[in-house]
Parts: structure tokens; sequence; C-alpha cells
């Protein structure tokens, strides 16, 4: 029994959920008048975004799929695509450990975004001229939307497609703002243009970019002037901010083996020639969350009827800044370091650990929530008791503390040091007598050591300042405190780092002496978290 379109009776005999929707007649209409094309075929578009519209179509509420369209990995298309008839297997993976199988038939059709081919050039210039177009939306990855590098350089493949006009561009946002340019040309149609990658201000970083290649462009007299105005006339385009939260990790191999004994044929994951490690199936996580900036100039599908949030730029930032600061993010990088450092491999495991499980409490609910933002539409409450009792524990969510400790030099002045000014903003709260937090960036720079809590050497995970900070470091000894010579002074004065001076915050002597305690020997991080959480 294979995954395709002819296969329905036999998975539903199988217990798995099915569609009962038209699908030859879905994917006519979405042919003939597209409404919504997705940029980044992977795992959470196929195993939270696409089954969003799958859901409108089991219910009567739309009658047109989702056109998929692959910027950067072309044999996911080939490969999970094409030979599964863009179906998709989701997996939900509860905390009990029981699973629910459905499948994902919204996507009607898998394109290359590579204007450099005639027929897929052909297709999507197709799909962009038409007045039925209503949005467009990505999951491409943050990196993604970025023209230059961290010194503000372009990038040499990007100043390719300035110099070389809209005809056949390789980078995604060029390849976006040449389609985007045929819909100028063939009558000024409206469309949002939404980005749904989980990163802060998303709408603004495809904003920013999509502009500065038209600019470019029309410097070169590849496109008119007036193309601009269009971009910035939001009455025809807009670029929605949205936040979105769902763990879909890499394909599970038990997974696997759970669909092998149901009969399903041809599921095995594979990587693709750019390292993707995808399978036809999607294993993800049950609880999911997505909210959008209601900016549509053209109409939009009735999302909101399959769980999505649309309100206010705002509202959309505040959910975000709950979020990273206070709800999830916090908490996952307390758990990613402090768990290398003791040897974990998985966060679920560690929410098993007293003291791990302790300081993210500790850490959320009572030096957190007293700052929180509060987005209205979402309880930051609910939120984080969802994630500290449900989510976090998950045994088949298979997330690493390595994997959550890459470039945590980029993440701690959003994650700590936006609630540490928040105590510093207020007059009935003091900065200098917390506690968790401190603990956790003490443990963050004791991860940096590079040495376990039996002194043994570990790999740390990778970061663009992990060679400037370990220099800083320099000397330290884990297990031998009179190694320190007062290396952390300068580190835990960058505002950069931290989000603030942690000096003026009255808590760098606190961290300085809590990273003493957890280099004094060995067992001394399980020591030192028992002191301070028993």
């Amino acid at each position: 029994m294979k995954l395709n379109l002819q296969n329905f009776k036999a998975m539903e005999e199988k217990g798995i959920k099915v569609p009962h929707f038209d699908n030859a007649a879905v994917a006519a209409k979405t042919k003939n008048n597209p409404v919504w094309v997705h940029f980044g075929a992977g795992n959470i578009f196929r195993g939270f975004i696409a089954n969003l519209q799958h859901k409108l179509l089991e219910e009567g509420h739309a009658d047109t799929g989702i056109i998929a369209a692959e910027t950067f990995d072309f044999d996911i298309i080939e490969k999970i695509y094409d030979p599964y008839d863009n179906l998709t297997l989701l997996t939900s993976l509860y905390a009990d450990g029981s699973m629910v199988n459905s499948v994902v038939a919204s996507i009607t059709e898998g394109v290359k975004a590579d204007l450099s081919k005639e027929k897929e050039a052909a297709r999507l210039r197709e799909i962009f001229v038409n007045p039925s177009l209503q949005m467009i939306s990505f999951t491409i990855t943050e990196k993604g939307y970025a023209l230059t590098n961290v010194n503000g350089e372009v990038f040499p493949f990007v100043q390719k497609d300035f110099e070389n006009g809209p005809k056949s561009p390789s980078h995604a946002m060029s390849v976006v703002t040449s389609l985007v340019y045929d819909r100028y040309l063939a009558g000024k149609f409206p469309l949002a243009i939404v980005s749904m990658d989980n990163c802060s201000h998303n709408g603004e970083k495809v904003e920013v970019s999509v502009k500065r290649i038209a600019k470019e462009w029309i410097e070169r007299g590849f496109v008119k002037a007036g193309f601009l105005d269009y971009l910035s006339d939001e009455s025809k385009i807009s670029f929605p901010w949205s936040m979105i939260d769902k763990i879909t990790p890499r394909p599970s191999e038990e997974v696997k083996a759970k669909l092998d004994e149901i009969g399903l044929e041809d599921m095995a994951p594979l990587v693709t020639s750019r390292n993707t490690f995808i399978a036809p199936y999607v294993n993800a996580e049950v609880p999911q969350y997505l909210v959008v900036e209601d900016k549509f100039p053209n109409g939009r599908p009735a999302l909101e009827k399959a769980g999505v949030y649309f309100t206010t730029r705002d509202t959309v930032n505040n959910t975000e800044t709950m979020k990273v600061t206070t709800c999830l993010n916090p908490l996952h990088t307390a758990l990613a370091v402090y768990g290398c450092v003791l040897g974990y491999e998985s966060i679920s495991a560690e929410m098993k650990d007293t003291e791990l499980k302790a300081l993210v409490e500790k850490i959320g609910y009572t030096e957190g929530m007293p700052v929180v933002v509060d987005p209205k539409i979402i309880s930051p409450m609910s939120f984080i008791k969802e994630v500290i009792e449900e989510r976090l524990p998950n045994p088949f969510i298979p997330d690493t503390p390595q994997r959550i400790a890459t470039d945590t030099s980029q993440k701690v002045a959003i994650r700590f040091g936006e609630t540490i000014k928040s105590y510093m903003k207020r007059d009935d709260l003091d900065s200098s007598k917390l506690t968790f937090i401190p603990l956790a960036l003490a443990g963050w720079l004791r991860y940096l050591l590079g040495v376990n809590d039996n002194l043994e050497a570990f790999n740390v995970s990778s970061d663009p300042m992990m060679e400037e900070l370990q220099k800083k470091l320099a000397g330290i000894e884990a297990g031998n405190p009179a190694s320190y010579t007062g290396q952390l002074k300068e580190v835990l004065a960058n505002e950069i780092l931290f989000g603030v001076d942690l000096n003026k915050a009255g808590l760098a002597d606190k961290v300085e002496s809590m990273f003493l305690e957890l280099i004094a020997g060995k067992g001394a991080v399980r020591a030192t978290l028992k002191k301070y959480l028993a």
C-alpha cells in the first residue's frame, strides 16, 4: 500500500484519516484560479500550514488548494512531492505515546522555483499574473531573506541578480520580486506577501529585501519606476507579520517503523543533494499556533476557521514577544546549555530531571510571568503551562539540547535580556533580586568551556561568536576555580550580548559568583543546581 490518490480506501481501513473532498476538482480549480502559493516545501509547511487549508477543504470552507514552490532544494519536489501525488502523511505525536496518522491533501501542485528553466518559469509566471491569486507565503528560514552577510556586504549571488535583472534570478527574494513584477505589468493586481517563518518581524524582512531588489533593478533600467510605488501601496501589496509555533523535527525512524507495521510502503527518510533530511511523512507535536496580521488586499482563505489568529501587527508582535522572551525560548535555552553540560541528548529526558525541571519553572513562572507581555488573544499562563507540562516533556519529539544550543550568543539578549530590562524599568521590581535567569546565564558561560560536569571535553554547538567568547574565557579551567582571574568581567558588561550591561542590572557579581560555583570541581554543576533549586 503506497501513499497516493488511489489508495485512500485502503489507508482508511488501516486507521489513517483520509480526505473526503473531490481532489481532482480542487486540483483543477487551483490550476485555473490559484489563490495561494507557498515558497518553501519542507516539513513545517507540509505538517502545519498545508494542513490548515486541508481542514478548510474538508469542512467546505474552501475549494482550492495550495501550490508549493521550492526555492532551494529541488530534490524535494522530485523525490517527496511527485512520487506521492503531492500528498503528505502527517503523524501527530501525543505526549502519552499515541500517534494519529492523517493524509494532508491540500497541496495540488509542486513547482521548482527555478526561473532559469523554461517550464517552471512559465508556470510560475502564469500563476502570478492571474488576478485570482490572493497570497504568497514563505517558510524558507530567516537566512532565505538575507541579501547581505553580517558585515552588510551583498552576497555575490545576490549582486549577480542585481546586475542581471528579473529574467532568471537565483536568490529566493529575487525570484519572488521578478514574479511580482509580472503581476504589476499584468494589471497591478493586489497581493499579500506573507512570511510564516519563525523569526521576529518576519514581514519586515521580506518587505525590505523585495524593495531593495526592486530599487536595484529600477536603477539599472530593468523594471519600471512605478513598480516600487506598487510595492509601497498597501491597497495593492501588503507584507503582513506573523508568529508561528510548532515543532516538526526531522523524520523519526520509530515513526517509520510504525508506518511499516501499518503496511505503508516506500516511506523511508532520505537525504537530498542539498542535505535536507526529509521523508514522505512529517512527524510533529500536536500544539500549534499561527498568528497573522490581517492585511490582505485581495482577500484570503478563511483560515480563522482552522485555528489561525488574525489580528493587528502590534498583537502579532506581542505574541512573538510573549513566546520568545518568557514562555518558550528562554526555557529552551536554559535546558540546552545545562543539558549539554550534564550529558543529556533529549529535551524530554531533561524534563524528568528534578533540578532542570525546577529551573525552567522558576525562570518561567517565578521570574518571567511578572513582566510577561500579554497579547490578549492567547493566555500567557496557559501557553507556558502547556509548554512545561506537555510540549517539553513529550518523549516522542526528538529534539536535542545540542541543536537548541546552536547560536546561543545571538539569542540571550532577547530570551533573557528583555526580561531583565523589564525589571529595571519597574519601580516595584528589582532586577538584582533575580536568581534563576542569572543561573541560566552562568550555565551558558560554563557551557562555553566545552567541558561537562565530569570534567570531560564535549563539542560545543556552532555559534558565530564562539571563537571570540572562548578567547575572553581563556585560562579558565573547569574544576580549578583558582584559574579564574576576572575573565568574565568584560563579557558581563557587554550590552550587545546580554541586551543590558549586567553591572547596571545588579547581576554581574551574581552571575560571576554562580559561575565560580559551577567550575568548583567534578559534579559542581549538579551541586550548584541543587543549591539554588532544592
